[in-house]
């Protein structure tokens, strides 16, 4: 597993147990929601992470972490990774959904990524002086898709940033707060 950009930052993590055994096992709960964000500073090049993961209406898992970065959405990209990640070591073969308030990931994991696989992570444009270019955060995204390949069973999701959905503002405030800003 990669911590933030090749073991450069830090990870906070903690899992929290609540609920009874029967609501785990609900068929409601059957399928994990994990809601991720990011977060950047451009003055400093850092940025936060962050996954919130619930089973049902249980909260069963918080990450966070920082490290340096080049954008936003290297940050947005590096959650949803995470979030894969964690539900390949705790949730194999189960159905979840990774929520993302990124329409750049969504599009990426839904679209875009076939497409950087097949022509070496570069740039997919008309213009063959920009296809040459590696895509930013290739890194990330070749794991990000190396673990989709592995778990068919995981959707990503787009949802609305900042529209009071509990998991995605408390996916922000980790974010932030691992940056310093929250």
């Amino acid at each position: 597993m990669m911590d933030g950009a090749k073991s450069a930052g830090s990870v906070k993590q903690v899992d929290i147990v609540a609920g009874s055994v029967d609501a785990m096992l609900s068929p409601m709960t059957d399928i994990f929601q994990v809601y991720t964000d990011g977060s950047f500073d451009a003055t400093s090049r850092s940025g936060g992470w962050a996954i919130v993961a619930f089973k049902g209406d249980v909260q069963i898992h918080v990450a966070s972490g920082t490290t340096i970065g080049s954008s936003n959405n290297t940050f947005e990209v590096l959650s949803v990774m995470r979030a894969a990640s964690w539900l390949e070591a705790e949730a194999t073969g189960m159905a979840a959904v990774i929520w993302t308030d990124s329409a750049h990931v969504v599009e990426g994991c839904l679209r875009w990524r076939f497409m950087w696989r097949g022509n070496g992570w570069k740039r997919v444009r008309s213009n063959p002086h920009e296809r040459r270019r590696p895509i930013p955060d290739a890194d990330v995204w070749r794991e990000l898709d190396t673990l989709l390949e592995h778990n068919p069973l995981i959707a990503i999701q787009l949802c609305k940033g900042h529209s009071g959905i509990s998991g995605n503002e408390q996916a922000d405030a980790a974010a932030r707060s691992a940056l310093g800003l929250g």
